[in-house]
C-alpha cells in the first residue's frame, strides 16, 4: 500500500504552529518599527520639529546641493555636506558647530587619493554618523550641551576650511573657505540667526579650523549679544623640530597653504608680521584672537608624535618606530625629547593664557582628540581625564558658562594616572 501524503497542520508536530505564529507577531513589530523610524528620521532630517528618540544616536546627513552655484565644493566638485541633531527645550537657541577634521594633503598625489574618500568627496560621507561625546544627546554624557542644536560639518577641503583656489591642471577643488561660509549662512537661516549661545569646536585639523575661524564666526553672527566661544580639541599643532633636527611639519604646512590658496583667509593680526606657513600654525595666532578660546591637548600629542616629531622621513633607521607608537617602549633620550616638546607646549600658550578669557586644559597624555569620545570626555560616562579634580566636559562647561577660570597644566609625563593613552 502507498503511503497517504497529509497536508496542513493535522499531522504536524505541535510546535509547529506556535513558531508560525512567534514569527508573524515579529514580521509585523518590525514593519511598524520600520514605519516608526522612518517617520523620526523625516521629522529630524527633513526640515520637521520631530525629535529622535534618545536611543537613536545617528544623524542623517544634509547635502548642500545650493552651495555648489557659489563654488563652494569638496576636492572633487561634489557639494559639501553636514549632519544636524535639532536642539530641545532651553537648549532650542544654542547651537554647538564641530568643524570635522582629518588631515590636510600637500601635494598632487595625496590630494587626488581623497578624492576617493570622505575626506574630498561627499560621494563617500557615510549617510548618517553617531553623535558621541560633546555632541552627544544624552545628558548623562553631555550635561552642558545635549539640549543644544548640534551640527557637524563635513571636512572634504583638505585645509582645515581654509584655502580657496582651483588647480585646473589637476581638477581638483580647495574651497574650504567657501564651504565654511555656505555652511554657516545655510545654518544662520536655518536659525542659528537667533542664537543665545554659539560653540565652534573641532578636532585635529578641525580644531585647527575653530581656532583659524573664530573671529570670523563672531562677525558673521548678526546680533552682537550672542555669546560666541571656541573649543580647539588636538588642534594645538607646534612648529617643532623633529627627531632629525628638521622641521618636517613646517615643510609640510608650508606645501598645504601655497597648493591651496590658504594665505588670505588666515588671521590678519598674524599675516601682518609673520608669513603665511608661520600663521598655520595655533601658536602664532592665538594670541591675536578676541573671540573666547578655550585649547583642549594632549601635552604629548600622538598625531603630532608620529606625525611631525618622528615621521619616517626624519627616522629612516626606525628607531623611534616602537616609541612613537607605544610611549611604554620609549627609552630615557626618547622621553627626555618629548618632556621638551611639552615644554614647547606650555610655552606656546603662556600669552594666551594671560587672558581671563581663555581656558586650558593641557593633559600629560599621550592622545589626539578627547572631545568627541564618551569615555575622555565626561567623568559619568567613562572616567575622563581629571585635572584640578575636574574631567574635560565639566572643565569646558565651567569656562563657557562662567562658572569658574580654568587654566589648568598638567605635570610632566608619568604623573598622571587618569589619562587614557590612546597612541
Amino acid at each position: 500500500m502507498a503511503m497517504q501524503r497529509t497536508t496542513g497542520f493535522a499531522n504536524a508536530k505541535p510546535w509547529v504552529p506556535l513558531m508560525l505564529l512567534l514569527l508573524l507577531v515579529l514580521v509585523v513589530a518590525g514593519c511598524v518599527r520600520a514605519a516608526d523610524d522612518e517617520q523620526m528620521r523625516r521629522g529630524a532630517g527633513g526640515g520637521g520639529k520631530m525629535r529622535r528618540r534618545a536611543a537613536d544616536v545617528m544623524v542623517p546627513i544634509t547635502i548642500l546641493n545650493s552651495a555648489v552655484d557659489g563654488g563652494a565644493v569638496c576636492m572633487d566638485g561634489t557639494p559639501p555636506a553636514y549632519h544636524l541633531d535639532t536642539g530641545s527645550g532651553a537648549g532650542n537657541r544654542s547651537w554647538v558647530v564641530n568643524l570635522e577634521g582629518g588631515g590636510w594633503c600637500n601635494n598632487a598625489r595625496t590630494c587626488r587619493f581623497r578624492t576617493g574618500s570622505r575626506h574630498g568627496s561627499s560621494d563617500h560621507m557615510e549617510r548618517s554618523i553617531a553623535f558621541t561625546g560633546i555632541m552627544s544627546a544624552a545628558p548623562v554624557d553631555n550635561p552642558d550641551f545635549h539640549s543644544w542644536n548640534r551640527v557637524k560639518i563635513r571636512y572634504c577641503d583638505s585645509a582645515s576650511f581654509a584655502g580657496d583656489t582651483y588647480d585646473e591642471a589637476l581638477g581638483l577643488h580647495f574651497r574650504g573657505q567657501r564651504i565654511w561660509e555656505e555652511a554657516i549662512e545655510h545654518l544662520l537661516a536655518a536659525g542659528m540667526a537667533s542664537a543665545e549661545q554659539v560653540l565652534l569646536t573641532g578636532c585635529s585639523a578641525g580644531g585647527l579650523a575653530a581656532i583659524l575661524h573664530c573671529d570670523q564666526l563672531r562677525t558673521l553672527l548678526p546680533d552682537a549679544a550672542t555669546t560666541v566661544k571656541c573649543l580647539a580639541d588636538g588642534g594645538l599643532f607646534l612648529d617643532a623640530v623633529d627627531v632629525a633636527g628638521g622641521r618636517s611639519l613646517r615643510s609640510y604646512y608650508g606645501d598645504v597653504v601655497a597648493m591651496q590658496g590658504v594665505a588670505p583667509n588666515l588671521p590678519k593680526t598674524c599675516t601682518d608680521h609673520l608669513d603665511a606657513t608661520s600663521c598655520f600654525f595655533p601658536q602664532n595666532m592665538i594670541d591675536g584672537i578676541k573671540t573666547p578660546i578655550f585649547l583642549l591637548n594632549a601635552a604629548y600629542d600622538a598625531w603630532q608624535i608620529e606625525q611631525s616629531l618622528a615621521p619616517n622621513a626624519a627616522d629612516p633607521s626606525g628607531a623611534w618606530r616602537a616609541c612613537k607608537f607605544n610611549h611604554s617602549a620609549c627609552n630615557a633620550s626618547q622621553l627626555q625629547f618629548l618632556q621638551g616638546f611639552r615644554d614647547q607646549m606650555v610655552a606656546a600658550v603662556r600669552g594666551f593664557s594671560e587672558s581671563s578669557s581663555n581656558g586650558l586644559f593641557i593633559n600629560s597624555c599621550f592622545a589626539h582628540c578627547q572631545s568627541e569620545l564618551t569615555a575622555t570626555w565626561n567623568n559619568a560616562a567613562g572616567g575622563s581625564p581629571a585635572l584640578q579634580n575636574k574631567g574635560i566636559a565639566k572643565s569646558v562647561g565651567d569656562w563657557y558658562f562662567g562658572r569658574a577660570e580654568v587654566k589648568a597644566i598638567d605635570c610632566p609625563y608619568p604623573c598622571d594616572n587618569t589619562c587614557h593613552h590612546i597612541i
